[in-house]
């Protein structure tokens, strides 16, 4: 199911929180929000309404007159008070405004915030539950499987020991090659599903096989310089990388069209760093297309979840480099 974000509206009339009103400047104090052009237009328009009502005045010969003269410009100057008073009430407005729209942005914001956080602690569970699945599954077709296998292939040389007959003979051959193959691909699928080398002798001998393996099936070359210390790693960290070097040799094969990769794999203080580089066509790293793909997004999460960084350095027609750094703790 999908999930969307509440929208957060921004209000003028909602109420600020109680400090954020407090800090709002009332009557004649919102004035100090007015910017400096309102300001020299006031001044300027109040300077010419007394300057025209003292001329007036001055040049009037009778008292009535001037009196009016001088009720018309206490008139101004009132209009003119109160358009300044309307002035500073809207300045006030658009700060609430303002304050309400940063306070909704910081809401919004956070509310982004912790929803990552829940779809990257989601991705993660369902990372490790799928190695886990993995995991029980490789050891059952091991365990289970396998010995079924075994027993099979042994009840066969049972048989053909004790059967003369060549076109049995032959049949019983035959059924022994099928029995070879299956007990082949059992242990293909169970090192796909869990590597055997990565529990028993450390992440790098894992890796060597692997891209060994991958590379002579590609017709690719392969110049692996892994340090030894990775046999102390912890076992979810082993995977993980694993699997990441996985995802970057599978992305390698299937589309950079290169001749050659290079894995690399040091130990920097208290961090682990794996470069892998490749000389194929390269990309374009701002495209929407890499931003969408599944591969780099999974390889992300997998090192966000481990507390390290993810670098890909790529330009087409330049081959790709894909840079891990993990802390050691």
């Amino acid at each position: 199911m999908e999930s969307r974000l509440p929208s957060v509206p921004v209000d003028p009339a909602t109420p600020l929180h109680p400090a954020a009103r407090s800090r709002q400047p009332r009557g004649w104090l919102a004035l100090r929000l007015l910017p400096m052009r309102a300001w020299l237009a006031l001044l300027g328009v109040l300077l010419a309404t007394l300057a025209s009502a003292g001329i007036a005045a001055w040049l009037a010969r009778e008292s009535q007159t001037r009196l009016a003269v001088v009720l018309l410009a206490l008139l101004a100057v009132g209009l003119l008070v109160a358009l300044a008073r309307l002035l500073a009430a809207e300045a006030v407005r658009r700060e609430r405004l303002h304050a309400a729209a940063e306070r909704h942005a910081k809401d919004l914001e956070g509310l982004i915030e912790a929803r990552t956080r829940e779809l990257s602690a989601l991705s993660t569970h369902l990372q490790e539950l799928s190695e886990e699945e993995k995991s029980e599954l490789a050891r059952n077709l091991h365990d289970e499987l396998g010995g079924l296998l075994t027993a099979a292939k042994m009840d066969l040389s049972w048989l053909q020991s004790r059967v003369p007959e060549p076109a049995l003979q032959e049949r019983l051959t035959q059924l022994g090659g099928v029995l070879d193959e299956a007990m082949d691909l059992k242990r293909r699928v169970v090192e796909d599903l869990r590597p055997s080398l990565l529990d028993h002798f450390g992440l790098p001998t894992a890796l060597r096989a692997y891209v060994d393996s991958a590379c002579a099936k590609a017709g690719l070359s392969a110049t692996l310089a892994l340090v030894e210390d990775g046999a102390t790693m912890p076992k979810e960290t082993a995977i993980a990388l694993f699997r990441i070097v996985q995802e970057g040799v599978t992305n390698v094969i299937r589309h950079a069209g290169a001749q050659s990769l290079a894995l690399r794999s040091d130990l920097e203080g208290d961090a682990w760093r794996f470069t892998l580089r490749d000389d194929g066509r390269g990309f374009d790293t701002a495209s929407s297309a890499v931003r969408g793909s599944h591969g780099i997004t999974g390889m992300r999460q997998r090192v966000r979840a481990l507390g390290g960084r993810l670098e890909i350095e790529s330009r087409p027609g330049a081959g790709t480099t894909l840079r891990v750094t993990i802390p050691r703790g």
